[in-house]
């Protein structure tokens, strides 16, 4: 059984991940971990789902069992897990999250010592670790040798302080109105404390988590009620904070939805002219818009495209020497400042924009104008190869030929498959999309 996806261990909790699955995969980090300890203590974080006192409790278990003393921080965003990891000296920190999934679901997240998320080679080492009982068994320790684990709950405070250094001194967000939905998630506290430290009106919405209402209806998957309660209430502009908060959907100040790509645009543009881009271009992923590749390219820039996944991204940023990248799904890292994704850090570096232009977010934050591009997401009962679908060459050919650039993937974190279509005719798209969409819908449900 495969237990690593494109961003850690998740799936329906209780049936996929169990509290004995979790309890595995701990002593199996915590076994990987040993070889290069330099404190003997893991972090560990969470959302606010219920399953989450379940799964934190059997990592707990897990981590003690082979040794390591643990500290549990509670409810906090994913970046905050990254850069505590870093900043308290641990060897490694731990995200208990499914992210934007409904409440069904939860996950484990990854950090080494240094707030970076798990590269693949990294998780198949632990993956083979956790399926071997007998390495499992000989590791467990025993008498003084047994962790211990207790908990900190004024942590999130060197969270606050890095969110603020990084929004420049120069800036007041005095008479500024923001909406700030935070999806009953883990960003519920520190989202709204961040912006009225720093001066700002807030009308925070969906920030009493009960776990079970995380991502219910709110938040970046369902931002229809930031988009209302900016008119409603006049903002200057709106946010909504996944489950897990380590992304973000802006909403200007008319209500409407800013693309992923516009925003990665219109902050590379800024970060450029600012001085402040390294590596002279930005890192996107195959899903991105040919709009942003134009503009970006327009303006002396390059861009460059991982596969989805902002460690992915992460990755190619590395290698490249670039400290600005990002996925059009609202993951934008600022490797200045995070090592993640990281919507809070996202939100006050848009604001910075905003006040930098002198101009409405409407204005500012969308610099060019986008390729006709629809996203369908496909409920499936099995993940087929694609390659062995029968049909689906000739599908692809008639897209080629018809001059529209198509990705389809399946989800790493769902039953799902993914088929984005770009083309420069809109009508001619949606036709297609609606045959690619029976197609599928025949071969992997029928």
């Amino acid at each position: 059984m495969k237990l690593f996806g494109t961003d850690g261990v998740r799936g329906e909790a209780g049936t996929f991940l169990t509290a004995s699955l979790a309890m595995k995969v701990a002593m199996a980090a915590g076994i990987y971990f040993k070889d290069s300890s330099k404190t003997n203590r893991i972090l560990i974080g969470k959302d606010t789902r219920r399953s989450g006192y379940m799964i934190e409790n059997a990592i707990v278990s897990g981590l003690t069992a082979v040794g390591y003393d643990v500290i549990q921080i509670g409810p906090m965003p994913t970046p905050a897990i990254a850069y505590l990891t870093e900043d308290m000296r641990c060897d490694a920190g731990i995200m208990i999250s499914a992210s934007h999934n409904s409440f069904e679901d939860n996950g484990i997240k990854f950090f080494d010592e240094h707030g970076n998320k798990f590269s693949e080679k990294i998780e198949a080492k632990i993956e083979k670790i956790a399926q071997d009982d007998a390495k499992l068994n000989a590791a467990a320790v025993t008498g003084k040798e047994i962790g211990k684990a207790k908990r900190i709950d004024d942590v999130i405070g060197r969270y606050i302080a890095q969110l603020k250094n990084s929004f420049s001194k120069e800036y007041s967000l005095q008479g500024i109105r923001v909406v700030l939905d935070t999806a009953n998630g883990a960003g519920y506290k520190v989202g709204p404390t961040v912006l009225e430290e720093l001066g700002a009106e807030v009308i925070v919405l969906h920030d009493k988590p009960d776990g079970f209402n995380i991502n219910e209806d709110c938040g970046a998957l369902h931002p229809k009620d930031v988009k209302r309660a900016v008119v409603e209430y006049r903002a200057d502009i709106g946010f909504a904070l996944d489950g897990d908060a380590d992304r973000i959907v802006v909403v200007d100040e008319k209500g409407d939805v800013v693309d992923g790509d516009h925003l990665l645009g219109a902050l590379g543009l800024y970060l450029k002219e600012s001085g402040q881009l390294q590596g002279d271009g930005i890192v996107t992923t195959v899903m991105s818009n040919q709009g942003l590749e134009d503009f970006i390219q327009k303006n002396g820039m390059n861009l460059y495209r991982s596969n989805v996944g902002d460690k992915y991204v992460l990755e190619i940023m590395k290698a490249q020497g670039i400290n600005f990248g990002g996925e059009q799904s609202g993951h934008v890292i600022m490797q200045d400042y995070a090592k993640t994704g990281d919507g809070l850090l996202c939100a006050l570096q848009a604001l910075t924009l905003v006040l930098n232009s002198k101009k409405s977010a409407s204005e500012v934050l969308r610099p060019f104008k986008l390729h006709p591009q629809k996203l369908v997401n496909l409920n499936i009962k099995e993940k087929k190869p694609l390659e062995s679908i029968i049909g689906l060459d000739e599908k692809y050919a008639a897209l080629d030929k018809a001059r529209i650039r198509h990705l389809v993937r399946y989800s790493g974190t769902e039953n799902k498959l993914r088929i984005l279509l770009e083309g420069n005719d809109a009508e001619v798209m949606e036709k297609a999309m609606d045959d690619l969409t029976d197609f599928f819908k025949k071969a992997l449900n029928g």
